[in-house]
């Protein structure tokens, strides 16, 4: 029998506490300091795409884990985060096998790569 989910009340704030926590694990990850002015941006940012969508699609979104991710980069793009420690982090992922992070994480590492 398969799991049924409760009914999402506010599939944005769902994506908005998701998406912090993803951005606090990649940066403690890679052990840094968490630019945190442009990370309230990136929630925001993401806050407002979700926002601006169907409900319909919000649901949707929020029940597909690649969707997920999809709207989280954009939002990593929109807010300037891809442009945040921008060498240090170019650094640390030269090598990805030493980069601490679970592969989908590759969605914002991705940003660094040359």
């Amino acid at each position: 029998m398969a799991e049924s989910r409760p009914p999402v009340s506010d599939p944005a704030q769902v994506l908005k506490e998701e998406f912090r926590r993803h951005l606090e694990m990649f940066y403690a990850r890679l052990n840094l300091a968490p630019p945190y002015e442009s990370v309230e941006k990136a929630v925001r940012t993401l806050t407002t795409i979700v926002h601006g969508l169907p409900l319909n699609e919000q649901v949707k979104i929020v029940a597909d884990p690649a969707l997920h991710w999809q709207q989280f980069r954009n939002a990593f793009e929109a807010s300037g985060l891809a442009k945040k420690h921008r060498g240090i982090i170019t650094g640390l992922v030269r090598d990805r096998s030493a980069v601490n992070l679970p592969v989908e994480y590759d969605h914002f590492l991705n940003f660094f790569r040359g």
